[in-house]
This record gives C-alpha cells, sequence and structure tokens, in this order.
C-alpha cells in the first residue's frame, strides 16, 4: 500500500495493488497500522451513473470514514469544516474506482460526496460512529462559495438533499 498526504491535515489518500488471475481480482482495503482509528461501522451503497450523493456529515457525533469503490468510479469530493483548520472551507477531490485501486481516509469534521460516474457503482465505507440521522446535515452540492468544478449540472439528487442548505449557513 503507497500512502499519499494531502494538504489537509489528517486526510489521506491509500493506492493498493488490485492482483488479478483467472478467478477475478483481490485487493487489499485498509490496515490498522495506517488508519490508526477504530471503525465501528460499515456501509455499502449503490448508485446509478449520475447520482450525486452529498454533501453530508454529522455535526454532533462526528465520524472519521474510509471509503473504497469495489465497482465502478466516482468523483468523491471532502470540504474541511474544522473551524481552527487552515483549510476550512476548501474542498479536495479524487477519483476512485475498481481500477485505479485508490481508498481515501476522511477525518471527522469534513462534509463528503460523491458522484457516480459508471453504470453501476458500488462504494463501501467504514465509519468511526455509528449514523445519527439527529446529528446529520448536509449542504448544497453546488454551493457557489465551495467553488466544487462537478463535471455534471443536473445530478440525481435526493429529495435530502435537494433541501440542503448553503455553506454560509452551515
Amino acid at each position: 500500500m503507497i500512502i499519499k498526504k494531502t494538504k489537509f491535515k489528517d486526510l489521506i489518500v491509500i493506492k493498493s495493488k488490485n492482483y488479478f488471475d483467472n478467478r477475478g481480482v483481490f485487493r487489499e482495503l485498509s490496515k490498522n497500522s495506517i488508519i490508526k482509528k477504530k471503525l465501528i461501522f460499515t456501509v455499502v451503497s449503490k448508485s446509478k451513473k449520475n447520482v450525486l450523493r452529498g454533501l453530508h456529515m454529522q455535526k454532533k457525533k462526528s465520524q472519521a470514514k474510509f471509503l473504497s469503490v469495489v465497482k465502478g468510479k466516482i468523483l468523491d469530493v471532502v470540504v474541511d469544516c474544522r473551524k481552527n483548520s487552515k483549510t476550512f472551507g476548501k474542498h479536495f477531490k479524487i477519483y476512485l474506482s475498481e481500477k485505479n485501486g485508490k481508498s481515501i481516509f476522511v477525518p471527522e469534521g469534513f462534509l463528503h460526496g460523491f458522484l457516480g460516474l459508471d453504470n453501476e457503482n458500488i462504494v463501501i465505507y467504514s465509519c468511526t460512529n455509528y449514523r445519527d440521522k439527529d446529528s446529520e446535515i448536509g449542504v448544497k452540492w453546488n454551493d457557489q462559495d465551495l467553488k466544487i468544478k462537478w463535471p455534471i449540472k443536473k445530478p440525481i439528487l435526493s429529495k435530502k438533499d435537494k433541501n440542503n442548505i448553503y455553506f454560509k449557513d452551515f
């Protein structure tokens, strides 16, 4: 595994090798020696092409997340919401796919979202805290203050995400 630090404190990209043979593919996703956080809650998300999920986080019961794509390709985006951070309000984007073998560890205090780029996109993510719907908050994916350049004008959004707030109101 190759670990790449980013300009965002504690946000890392992990590059794993895919091992192919006549049966299929094998890839190691994470190691405790790399993540150094207890991941207690794991979920799987399946999205069609052009589905945009996010930008989400939990304010009170915040979660760090480890994400990897096991099928398809996504554009993964995080926004630093840690008030004392020198990168507060800045975003980081990365393409994650089954082919490139990249995963991302997102520390607590970040908004997170992704756009499905293939016909079928399966994302697995493990979190340091359980989901708490009363603590969830969402920011509009196309908020002008965030300056995120998405490769889509009209994504498929959930009803909930259509009603997300602006970053300035966060």
